[in-house]
């Protein structure tokens, strides 16, 4: 008896450990999550929708978990979609942020800010590049900057939404050069694909974006760029670094993704632990190469300290190039 006691105590407590193992979607690798939802608070094909897209294509590549949606909700620099994810429940949703939400949280003036999220991880950093058509007259930065200079509103310059990283890049070039801020004739668009359409279509003189979401027309010969953001140039733009022309300017746009303020602390650590999983990846890395990100990964407390000293150094950028009074 004593042995069928043992046996049938075992034979239970098996059972228990493969129905924990296999059971409700959980996930040896990425805990108990079963279903990720991950919001783009921008437009299909900028940065963010690239940020998302890659994530679910590591994730479910590395099979994390059973399935990743990708949503997007554009709109106000992502303030949208960041009000979108304060009314959130859901304790495995995911929404990438970046430099640009931090500006466009001051600039639009919303309720709902970046310090009422839960911050998960830093995943990338990018630099920014200034183009033009291939066939414009503008042939270095400081063609186009003696242009804007000369004719004002005359020449406009293409970028994400208002108060975002585009918009403070072209703010702080003038600024650099001396040029009055009144003088930029910027026109914002919440997606990447729409300012590239109107590169394309000669709607606009100059275009910012993140290095990432305009290299292919460069290398093909559709756009030339003038200038990188960064503090290292790319060789395979052809083109200096704005620092290394003097102006000293230098600025990265990074990027992560946040969770909704509500959530329990075990679960900022399952989706902690999630990201973290899918950042040791090697299709997570590989999307890295492919986009050209920089991998400047940074989780959980230092994340959100890091946050902290974003949120605090950027507003007095925007006062001081009149973006916010």
């Amino acid at each position: 008896m004593a042995g069928q006691h043992t046996r049938l105590v075992s034979a239970v407590v098996a059972g228990l450990v493969l129905a924990g193992c296999g059971g409700g979607g959980a996930n040896p690798a990425g805990g108990d999550i079963a279903k990720l939802e991950i919001m783009a608070p921008a437009d299909p094909g900028g940065g963010w929708d690239q940020t998302a897209r890659s994530m679910q294509a590591a994730i479910t590549g590395a099979d994390l978990v059973r399935s990743a949606q990708v949503a997007n909700v554009g709109g106000a620099g992502g303030t949208v979609g960041l009000r979108k994810l304060a009314n959130e429940r859901s304790e495995t949703f995911l929404m990438v942020t970046g430099l640009v939400m931090v500006g466009a949280v001051e600039t639009n003036g919303v309720d709902k800010r970046l310090e009422d999220t839960t911050p998960i991880a830093r995943l990338t950093a990018e630099d920014e590049v200034v183009v033009v058509p291939a066939d414009s007259p503008h042939r270095t930065i400081e063609d186009l900057l003696k242009a804007i200079d000369e004719k004002g509103q005359g020449v406009s310059v293409t970028g994400g939404s208002a108060g975002g990283t585009d918009h403070i890049l072209a703010a702080l070039l003038l600024k650099a050069k001396g040029i009055d801020s009144a003088k930029l004739n910027y026109v914002p668009y919440s997606g990447g694909g729409e300012s590239l359409a109107a590169l394309l279509g000669r709607k606009v003189d100059a275009g910012i974006s993140g290095v990432g979401e305009y290299r292919e027309q460069i290398k093909a010969g559709m756009l030339r760029a003038l200038g990188t953001s960064g503090p290292q140039p790319h060789p395979d733009l052809g083109a200096p670094t704005f620092k290394n022309l003097g102006t000293g300017v230098e600025l990265i746009n990074w990027r992560g993704v946040v969770a909704p303020g509500s959530i329990s602390p075990a679960a900022k650590d399952r989706l902690v632990k999630l990201v973290t999983d899918m950042h040791g990846s090697p299709q997570w890395q590989e999307e890295l190469k492919k986009k050209g990100w920089t991998d400047t990964f940074l989780t959980g407390h230092e994340f959100a300290k890091f946050l902290t000293v974003e949120i605090g150094r950027i507003k007095p950028v925007l006062q001081d190039i009149g973006l916010v009074k």
